[in-house]
């Protein structure tokens, strides 16, 4: 459940092109369907995508050590709300909502309304997510960001 809920936040922080923050609106035309990195407080990294769907894709290495994780969101996961960005996680007893600050063109803060310290920081890369190993194996996964095949 953790782990879901730091990729959604991570996600969901990269957001508008200009600095300030960002509408709900605004967030969801800097996001939808680009791909990010992203970096939380606490070292948990990771990349992913969140499709218009609301369903999110991606990995995470929690705390930043350890293997790297695929991990999948289904639809509706992310919603937009009037006004917020908010989270659907099962198993979590409550809806988090995000506030989502741009921070260039290209990269957005985002963190759980009324935990500002509690904040990842998202930078769009291009191309996809491609996860190497097997998850059979005992080797870490590896995260590259390829621009081959990109489609932005």
């Amino acid at each position: 459940m953790l782990r879901e809920f730091v990729v959604a936040a991570g996600v969901l922080a990269a957001m508008p092109a200009v600095a300030g923050e960002m509408t709900p609106e605004e967030a969801r035309s800097f996001v939808a369907g680009k791909l990010f990195s992203y970096t939380c407080f606490e070292g948990t990294r990771g990349a992913g995508r969140i499709h218009a769907d609301g369903s999110v894709m991606g990995t995470i290495q929690i705390r930043g050590s350890g293997p790297v994780r695929q991990a999948m969101l289904p639809a509706n996961t992310i919603r937009i709300k009037s006004d917020s960005v908010c989270a659907s996680v099962r198993g979590l007893p409550f809806e988090p909502c995000f506030r989502l600050e741009r921070t260039s063109a290209n990269s957005f803060r985002g963190s759980i309304s009324g935990l500002s310290f509690a904040s990842c920081e998202f930078v769009r890369r291009g191309g996809r997510i491609t996860v190497a190993g097997n998850s059979r194996s005992h080797h870490p996964l590896s995260l590259q960001a390829s621009t081959t095949g990109s489609r932005e």
